[in-house]
């Protein structure tokens, strides 16, 4: 039995899928912390302009967009073959394993450190070893709530509107049902982080943090629109892999409908 298990193929597939999401959302929530400017990434000076009456804005982005797009993308594919309660199932787990890290790095930052330690980064320019690992580490609590329960709307929202598109158009149109579900979950997943860590827990206005949201979304919009070929060949490698049948079999039951067995 265990032998069956761990030899078929869907079954593997999953295990691939879901240790790549959780392990990718977990990395994106640790790198989250830096800020970085895509105008300096691509060697220009960065932009100032107005949006909304606020001022002085640039093109500076959580260093989480990085991997973000990627974590909707296989949002869409393990929706695509497994149907929504899956993507629900681990977006759960990874909500819940990310608390847990959340929960292990507050305990790291609070363990009395050997005094050796405090000054072993003095040769790299790190006076106080321990005052860095706190700053890297220790996200502020409005933060930490903004990101998990924009991640989980917005995971909720992309399988909704993927599987409404999806009604809709068959299996004909995949660029529409994954580009489309996912440009909408990631505008509630830019607002909704915004709004909590930085309208509740910081005190912006509404006006700021619409602005930031336009311009953190404006970059979001066009990697989702970029990544569009990446779904088609990750789709074609897992038909590929999985074999026409059972790739069929698998998307007609992850839209609720079976093919019945000779």
């Amino acid at each position: 039995m265990i032998k069956n298990i761990l030899n078929d193929k869907p079954t593997k597939l999953f295990v691939i899928f879901a240790a790549f999401f959780v392990a990718n959302a977990l990395i994106a929530e640790c790198i989250g912390g830096k800020i970085f400017s895509l105008e300096k990434l691509f060697g220009a000076q960065p932009l100032s302009f107005s949006l909304l009456g606020e001022s002085g804005l640039a093109i500076s982005l959580t260093c989480g967009v990085l991997l973000w797009p990627l974590e909707f993308v296989m949002t869409d594919i393990i929706n695509e073959y497994y149907g929504p309660k899956a993507v629900r199932r681990i977006s759960y787990i990874a909500v819940a394993l990310i608390s847990y890290a959340f929960l292990m790095f507050y305990m790291a930052m609070h363990v009395p450190a050997a005094d050796f330690w405090y000054g072993t980064g003095v040769q790299d320019g790190v006076p106080d070893m321990s005052k860095a690992f706190n700053a890297v580490f220790g996200q502020g609590m409005w933060i930490i709530l903004g990101s998990l329960t924009a991640f989980l709307v917005s995971q909720i929202v992309d399988v909704t509107v993927f599987h409404k598109i999806k009604k809709v158009t068959g299996e004909k149109k995949m660029w529409l049902r994954a580009t489309g579900s996912t440009v909408i979950s990631q505008l509630v997943d830019s607002f909704i982080v915004l709004f909590i860590a930085f309208y509740l827990g910081k005190g912006w206005s509404i006006q700021k943090v619409l602005a930031i949201c336009m311009v953190n979304y404006a970059y979001k919009f066009t990697v989702a629109v970029l990544l569009t070929p990446v779904i088609y060949l990750i789709h074609n490698r897992i038909n590929k892999y999985l074999g026409k049948e059972t790739a069929e079999k698998m998307q007609l039951a992850a839209m609720g409908k079976e093919i019945n067995a000779d």
